[in-house]
């Protein structure tokens, strides 16, 4: 369900290097939530760093939406760099078993192999 790969680059230095690959691989970044600097703002004891990177590619979002408009509730992607442990990690949610469990299209589980194939070449080379 889930593909996480340990970075050997400290936190920060993580976090720029998916943006960069997530461009790279024909992405955007949308929005990128800082959840561990949001809950130590609301003086919550995190000790973690956690950003979500929500990324698209447009085309492909088309696709899925055009087939089920629906889905639009499943995008778009996200892509986590968190600690855990002392060590840095990139990771998601695979797009294929997440939109297996929301519809049984075979033209929906092409595309979300191919987006899933992406992410996982912006993971590996960020990490």
């Amino acid at each position: 369900m889930f593909y996480v790969a340990e970075s050997g680059k400290p936190f920060e230095e993580a976090s720029a290097a998916l943006e960069s690959a997530v461009k790279h691989n024909g992405f955007g970044v949308l929005h990128v939530h800082d959840l561990g600097a949001s809950l130590r703002g609301r003086g919550i004891r995190f000790g973690e760093e956690c950003r979500i990177f929500e990324v698209c590619n447009p085309a492909q979002a088309a696709k899925v939406m055009s087939s089920d408009m629906r889905l639009n509730m499943a995008l778009p992607c996200r892509v986590s760099v968190f600690t855990e442990n002392g060590s840095t990690k990139i990771g998601f949610v695979k797009p294929g078993r997440m939109l297996s469990a929301l519809s049984d299209d075979p033209e929906l589980a092409k595309i979300a192999a191919e987006v899933e194939e992406k992410m996982v070449r912006m993971v590996e080379e960020a990490r």
